[in-house]
């Protein structure tokens, strides 16, 4: 799911509206968390939302669309608070939702689409807001996009994506006459987590003492980036980048890296900043770190902030240092920064935070890539540093937003060219991975299409395949332009030192409902040329295609053989494959 802003969003000219819900106070009042009564005390705004668009198929009809949000709302507690100022701080008062009507949003003459909703969304997803969050539909003759946003004190990015599936849920139940979320557990209030920390037991002191020297080491604030960021103490207007770093096959690659080194992508990633950090500013990586407070699986499918802010502190750029540095910060951040902090996280401008997201691990999904979904920021002005990774099926992408100054656009540019460049080249050096078989070394790619022909020639050299394989070279280049232009297909040839294709396999990742929705890794058209047979490269070739499955979500692997290849089958079951199924063909 790609990052953007919403100036950068470029949204197709169309009728834009949103849903007004009337909410009525109630007596109650709900226990407010550290980071919300930091972000509300901060005050009334524009920009402090967070939202998330997404493309439908058809335009639902408008009260269908209303229901289902309405639905959503009575779901989840947090949109059903309001933040108020109180006597000893912003209070949390719990609210009744009343009715609701939808509101044409005019597009002025000249105005851009993208410009009218961010004034939309700065006028009524504020802090103080009632409520603090909004439904917005732009229909088009490409049809309809909706956006979901709201005050970041209520939510965070994980939360967006349970908003946006549970709409999704709830509009095809109204859409099929039925109740939204009908004989579905009700998932618990934001407010009751924020209860839960506040009763966990104090901070030991070794924890206490860490956070302490952690505090020391940069000045007593949160830290800063470690570049001028240019004159002046007040927020500029920002400056967003959006980058994409790696395609899929490349981040998929730096994974197996990862598994390599045993560690997670996130290590590597934290490592190539250690070593960029270093290399222009010959200091330590220091940043504000994001931690999700989501420590049981009952929170979920809840929405809320989440988030609890930790510091990742990185000198050694070694995998496994890189690793040991997340760990402390993930180790930091279980506590409740009120315990260790005080009423307040001390800040000084250019504050350096990294934001880490990788969707194909949370149990959260959404259809991103059918339903065109984006995650949106809101433009502000800043005097900070903040970086975004999101790592999705599509790769690897960032956001970074800096003031625009002079010294910043050269100083942030540069240290995210070098950045990108870092993790591009380590991708680049595992992309298909090295084989060592018998004390030589064999390099694992993706196949050009001049390799094309020795592909076919691995093929043919079967008695089996022999004759169903054609003469005709132009029916194989034209499937290999469908396989490459298809991001969930490999085919994958293995070189020998001199660059000779030796083995080949074609791989296809294949999502799908049946046991549980899990991924599976589909192999076909395994070969080794003759003269390599019996060396152990199509067992290191498939050990390979594991992690390769693995490192996109796979969870199991097939191949189908022919019933007379009994050294095949031989073969497959002595790396661990089992003949549970009957295969079927029928020509077309």
């Amino acid at each position: 799911m790609r990052l953007t802003n919403i100036a950068q969003l470029r949204l197709p000219f169309g009728h834009l509206s949103g849903y007004d819900l009337d909410v009525v106070p109630t007596e109650r009042l709900r226990p407010i968390s550290f980071d919300q009564r930091r972000h509300v005390g901060e005050g009334e705004r524009p920009g402090s939302w967070m939202a998330l668009s997404f493309r439908l198929p058809q335009s639902p009809p408008v009260d269908d669309l209303a229901a289902a949000w309405r639905a959503v709302v009575q779901r989840h507690g947090t949109l059903r608070t309001v933040a108020e100022p109180g006597p000893d701080g912003p209070v949390l008062r719990e609210v009744e939702i009343g009715d609701g009507r939808w509101v044409e949003h005019p597009v002025a003459p000249g105005q851009a689409v993208e410009d009218a909703l961010r004034r939309v969304l700065d006028a009524t997803c504020t802090p103080f807001a009632r409520p603090s969050h909004r439904l917005c539909l732009l229909e088009t003759a490409d049809g309809p996009t909706v956006v979901v946003a709201a005050d970041h004190s209520h939510v965070d990015m994980w939360s967006m994506l349970v908003l946006a599936r549970d709409l999704l849920t709830a509009l095809e139940a109204v859409r099929g006459g039925r109740t939204p979320f009908a004989g579905m557990p009700a998932p618990p209030d934001f407010a009751e987590h924020t209860a839960a920390l506040a009763e966990r037991p104090p901070v030991d002191d070794d924890l206490r003492a860490r956070w302490a020297e952690v505090m020391r080491g940069a000045d007593g604030v949160m830290p800063c980036f470690p570049l001028p960021l240019g004159p002046g103490d007040s927020p500029q207007p920002e400056r967003v980048e959006v980058r994409d770093v790696l395609d899929v096959d490349a981040s998929a690659a730096l994974g197996v890296r990862a598994a390599e080194e045993g560690v997670s992508t996130l290590s590597l990633v934290v490592a190539a900043m250690t070593r960029v950090t270093r290399e222009l500013a010959d200091r330590p990586l220091r940043a504000v770190f994001p931690v999700h407070s989501r420590y049981e699986p009952r929170w979920h499918d809840s929405a809320g902030w989440f988030i609890t802010n930790s510091v990742l502190t990185s000198a050694d750029p070694s995998p496994r240092a890189a690793a040991a540095a997340v760990r402390e910060a993930v180790r930091l951040g279980s506590c409740s920064l009120a315990d260790v902090l005080g009423d307040d996280m001390p800040t000084a401008p250019g504050m350096f935070a990294i934001s880490w997201l990788d969707l194909r691990r949370l149990p959260v999904r959404v259809d991103s890539r059918g339903l065109q979904a984006q995650y949106v920021g809101a433009a502000i002005r800043t005097d900070g540093v903040m970086l975004w990774f999101v790592l999705d099926e599509s790769g690897l992408h960032l956001r970074c937003r800096y003031p625009d100054t002079d010294e910043a656009r050269h100083n942030v540019g540069r240290w995210l060219d070098r950045l990108v460049a870092e993790l591009r080249a380590e991708a680049s050096e595992a992309v298909g991975g090295l084989l060592e078989v018998g004390g030589r070394r064999y390099r694992v790619q993706r196949a050009r299409r001049t390799d094309v022909p020795a592909v076919v020639g691995l093929l043919s050299d079967d008695p089996i395949a022999a004759v169903r394989e054609s003469p005709e070279l132009a029916r194989y280049e034209a499937a290999y332009d469908v396989l490459a232009g298809d991001p969930a297909q490999y085919l994958a040839v293995v070189r020998d030192d001199e660059g000779t294709v030796v083995a080949t396999v074609q791989l296809s990742v294949v999502p799908g409902l049946s046991r549980a929705g899990a991924t599976r890794l589909e192999l076909e058209g395994v070969r080794v040329a003759s003269p390599w047979r019996g060396r152990g490269i199509g067992t290191a070739m498939l050990a390979w295609a594991h992690d390769h499955g693995r490192a996109r979500g796979a969870s199991l692997a097939q191949l189908a053989t022919d019933t007379d290849r009994v050294d095949a089958h031989r073969f497959y079951a002595r790396l661990g494959y089992e003949a549970t199924h009957v295969g079927m063909k029928l020509p077309l």
